[in-house]
């Protein structure tokens, strides 16, 4: 049987699902592929990188905590985090009772190459951004959102730019492309 892997540009302000009631804006808008459906998620109010497959073993496993691969994000955040801040993100943040694994945190020098949102953030002339690299292996709810403010850095824009070793690269947001062999063959290996 041959499967579908399809990557996928999500942009801010539409929904990781194909239907939705309320009349917000759905993959259904942007992947006309049948039977294909996310592994994982991307909340409404984040953006980038997602897959799609019709391999629900694959999804599985990549869905599944005990599976741990890692995702990227580029996070905006209110404020400078300072270095007591970055330590506490990579040993794990106690978040609803529970410590979130360790992470692969950086402060960005430079701001990343991203097309601007949409809706832009919540801009403060006085209160000063900084955008983060966080590298986790696990998928909690709004878990990136809930560590930086639990260290008292607000998110203002997420972007999720790598799952494992597929990356964003040019996909502009709404975009779609299928992955290619050597990528889907380092997926299922």
């Amino acid at each position: 049987m041959s499967y579908r892997y399809i990557l996928f540009n999500k942009p801010y302000g539409v929904l990781s699902q194909f239907t939705d009631s309320s009349g917000k804006r759905t993959l259904k808008d942007y992947i006309s592929v049948a039977g294909v459906y996310p592994v994982g998620r991307l909340d409404w109010d984040s953006e980038g990188l997602m897959l799609l497959t019709d391999n629900g073993q694959l999804q599985h496993k990549l869905s599944h905590p005990q599976f741990g691969h890692p995702r990227t994000y580029w996070v905006q955040v209110e404020r400078i985090p300072d270095s007591n801040a970055i330590a506490q993100l990579q040993s794990g943040v106690m978040i609803s009772g529970l410590l979130t694994r360790p992470a692969i945190v950086k402060l960005l020098t430079d701001e990343p190459p991203l097309p601007p949102r949409e809706v832009p953030i919540r801009f403060r002339k006085n209160i000063p951004t900084a955008w983060l690299e966080m590298t986790l292996t696990e998928g909690r709810n709004r878990q990136v959102r809930r560590m930086t403010a639990k260290v008292g850095f607000p998110t203002l824009r997420l972007v999720r730019v790598a799952i494992s070793h597929l990356s964003l690269h040019n996909l502009l947001p709404g975009d779609l492309r299928d992955l290619t062999t050597e990528e889907v063959k380092n997926l299922l290996n």
